[in-house]
């Protein structure tokens, strides 16, 4: 890599101009920033996977049992890392010829039109990106309140109170100036997440070995219908888990050549999602059975007494609320790129007067926002799976194999052809499934929803 110009990421970058207007595009030249390594990718890749979220992984087990929990959590890991290569390929083709795509936009206004990028992808993954934003905002409101309440359980200062101060935490951690100055911060975040990981999965053999332990119960339970319905609400959970969404963006950091440096990071995200995901999804439902809450930490107490040292709860809650301030700043960094995009100037140092004052104020507005939603809508979590079954599995299950078979053009005697295609199908299925499941929770969570609940 010595031999290489230093600048040439940076080139690449300043290759990309709008189509309208031949100008620029402040975004992709400070926000994209092409100068990591193939580990950075891997730092970023962590952080956007390996995240809070996989402690309801147990969860998902309770609606699916021992053997198909197994096999979907399998599943996914394989799928998913063969969709994310897909893309890599795919964006190491068309920098290879010239026009290195940046986002998901790109590539699809490059592969299926202009029209599929803007009205479309584009909005699916903003949509999608801010939505984890104010989800992880929400969540890490809600771990500062049971710190709060194991401390002092009389307590009443309320949810949103937790949730205003972790959003201004997070506006402060928002101006960092791009993608790529987020390794150091996406390191530490790959640390904390094998952190809550041995935590949980320490909690969860340490309880099921307690004599306070509740009965262990590997049924399923419910009617028929709602075994149904739990199937695919745990089969959106598994796969919005794997979710990425910003895969590109990620890549974008790369600087050049990029040629193999995206496999390279995922191998080393894999390696941290193999050890987390099964450990916390094996151990959990091991100790808690049909019991198992939508955050396994939760079952850590069963009617106000602690299963496990009190410690180790603090722990447990502790670990994931700081790696959601990461989680959090690495899911804006699409909606940064579209607000730069359209408020500086690329012809002026990133540092400018001119260039700092709008970013500021922009990337302050967007935290000040996905805090009020957060705070207003405790329930949330209800509608990020509405934009997980409509975002997460199109961008990271249908379009890559999609994108791959228009840009490759296999035979239709290859198995990669008959695989992409099966996976489109698939996928297509769980879109419909998985939003009909979604929708379904909302309306019977409806009766519950009150602006700025205390939950």
């Amino acid at each position: 890599m010595g031999t290489l110009d230093p600048n040439a990421g940076m080139k690449d970058v300043e290759e990309r101009y709008t189509d309208s207007t031949n100008k620029l595009d402040a975004g992709a030249l400070f926000v994209l920033k092409s100068k990591g390594s193939w580990i950075h990718c891997g730092y970023h890749l962590t952080t956007a996977i390996v995240a809070p979220a996989l402690l309801s992984l147990p969860f998902a087990f309770a609606s699916l049992g021992w053997a198909a929990g197994v096999v979907c959590l399998v599943l996914g890991a394989a799928i998913s890392f063969y969709s994310y290569n897909l893309i890599s390929h795919v964006l190491e083709h068309h920098a290879q010829i010239g026009r290195r795509q940046l986002c998901f936009r790109d590539m699809a206004n490059d592969i299926l039109g202009p029209g599929w990028g803007r009205y479309y992808v584009g909005p699916i993954q903003f949509a999608v990106c801010f939505g984890a934003v104010v989800g992880s905002i929400l969540l890490a409101g809600q771990s500062m309140k049971a710190i709060y309440l194991i401390a002092n359980p009389d307590g009443t200062i309320k949810l949103y109170v937790f949730i205003i101060i972790f959003g201004v935490f997070s506006l402060v951690l928002a101006q960092m100036p791009s993608f790529h100055s987020l390794r150091h911060v996406n390191l530490i975040s790959l640390v904390l997440c094998l952190a809550y990981s041995l935590c949980a999965t320490t909690g969860s053999i340490y309880a099921g070995h307690s004599d306070k332990a509740p009965p262990r119960d590997y049924s399923i339970l419910g009617s028929s219908t709602q075994r149904t319905f739990g199937v695919f609400n745990a089969i959106a959970i598994i796969a919005t888990t794997f979710g990425n969404g910003i895969v590109p963006e990620i890549q974008a950091t790369a600087s050049a050549p990029v040629t193999g440096k995206m496999f390279k990071g995922l191998g080393l995200c894999y390696t941290i999602v193999v050890v987390t995901f099964f450990s916390v999804s094996i151990s959990g439902y091991w100790a808690f059975g049909n019991q198992s809450e939508g955050s396994i930490i939760s079952n850590f107490m069963a009617d106000g007494v602690n299963l496990v040292p009190k410690w180790l709860v603090y722990l447990s809650n502790i670990f994931p609320l700081l790696q959601l301030s990461a989680v959090a700043t690495v899911y804006l960094q699409p909606t940064n790129d579209v607000l730069e995009s359209l408020s500086v100037d690329a012809t002026k140092g990133q540092f400018s007067t001119r260039n700092v004052i709008p970013r500021i104020l922009l990337r302050s507005a967007a935290i000040a926002t996905a805090t009020t939603i957060a705070a207003m809508l405790p329930f949330f979590g209800d509608i990020n799976a509405v934009l997980g079954a409509f975002g997460f599995l199109p961008l990271d299950f249908l379009l890559p194999s999609i994108f791959y078979n228009i840009t490759f053009k296999p035979s239709r005697r290859s198995l990669v052809f008959w695989i992409n295609t099966l996976l489109i199908g698939v996928s297509a299925t769980l879109i419909v499934l998985g939003s009909i499941s979604a929708v379904r929770q909302i309306v019977l969570d409806a009766k519950n929803y009150k602006l700025f609940a205390n939950v």
